[in-house]
């Protein structure tokens, strides 16, 4: 058993490193560029269906400063702020509603593109590549929305949580320990189910979903880890300072790229995992396999 434990780590790497990652992930923070404000703008309208939308762009804002630190916040503060000049005038409405809809999934059909690539599969060549695009615009849509559901989850969640430590904090005293660990479950909770999602609709493959869910469980434990990593190293070397007012922003796109890095290596264990002990990776009905690119298995 840990013969082949050790196998599949070493055939991750071995693909992970021979595939075009670092490339990819580059092309996925350019991406996130155009991305960014459709993407927030989606998960603020979806949570602003239950809280205020004031409420929903706090937390999403919170949520972000979590994961990237203050510099991500600070964008997403901009984003949001340019968002409602934008409201005022109707010409930019219009055309941000356009821009809604193409960019927010510019980095999703981008990020198929690559786990298409990994899981070494591609849409049949007899098929029209009109529907190929509407489908796969379809599918990263379909991702965002999830997005925003997702946030509109957590923050549920955390009003709950809140309403009980109110109320547990009165008759017990305060356990703040308690309601940290509860946050972290929660936070690493959330992020598995988007790298299940991702790896389960945006490939043009069939996978069981028990190993969707190994392999996104050890890509949210690296990305958890990695978060600190990434947050310690941007800290010491203070990249940010070098490019002033947009610092911030170049410090989230370094983000971003690490964190494909990471996604992405999860896509890999999960396409070795499938290999060896799950029910295999197999192509959708209008995609067949590709020849292997060197680095797969």
């Amino acid at each position: 058993m840990l013969e082949t434990t050790w196998a599949i780590i070493a055939s991750t790497f071995k693909a992970w490193w021979e595939d075009d990652v670092f490339q990819y992930s580059a092309s996925i923070a350019f991406y996130m560029i155009f991305s960014l404000a459709p993407i927030l703008l989606i998960s603020v309208s979806i949570a602003g269906l239950v809280f205020s939308e004031e409420q929903a762009k706090r937390q999403l804002v919170q949520e972000i400063e979590n994961l990237t630190g203050t510099e991500g916040a600070t964008v997403a503060d901009q984003v949001f702020n340019n968002m409602a000049d934008m409201r005022q005038s109707p010409r930019a409405l219009i055309f941000g509603l356009f821009a809604i809809v193409i960019g927010s999934t510019a980095v999703f059909a981008n990020l198929q593109a690559f786990l298409n690539r990994i899981w070494q599969v591609r849409p049949k060549s007899d098929r029209s590549a009109w529907k190929d695009v509407l489908r796969v615009r379809l599918r990263s849509f379909g991702i965002v929305i999830a997005v925003g559901f997702l946030l509109l989850v957590s923050m549920v969640i955390g009003a709950l949580l809140n309403g009980m430590q109110t109320i547990l904090s009165d008759r017990l005293g305060g356990i703040p320990l308690l309601w940290r660990i509860l946050n972290l479950l929660i936070s690493f909770g959330i992020a598995t189910l988007l790298f299940a999602m991702i790896y389960r609709y945006l490939p043009d493959v069939r996978i069981a979903w028990a190993d969707v869910l190994t392999g996104a469980l050890i890509t949210s434990l690296l990305f958890s880890v990695g978060k600190f990593l990434i947050g310690f190293y941007l800290g010491k070397v203070a990249m940010g300072s070098a490019y002033g007012a947009a610092g911030s922003f170049v410090i989230l796109l370094i983000w971003i790229y690490y964190s494909a890095l990471i996604c992405f290596f999860g896509a890999e264990f999960t396409h070795v995992y499938a290999r060896t002990f799950g029910s295999r990776i197999r192509p959708e009905n209008h995609a067949e396999r590709a020849p292997s690119n060197g680095g797969g298995p």
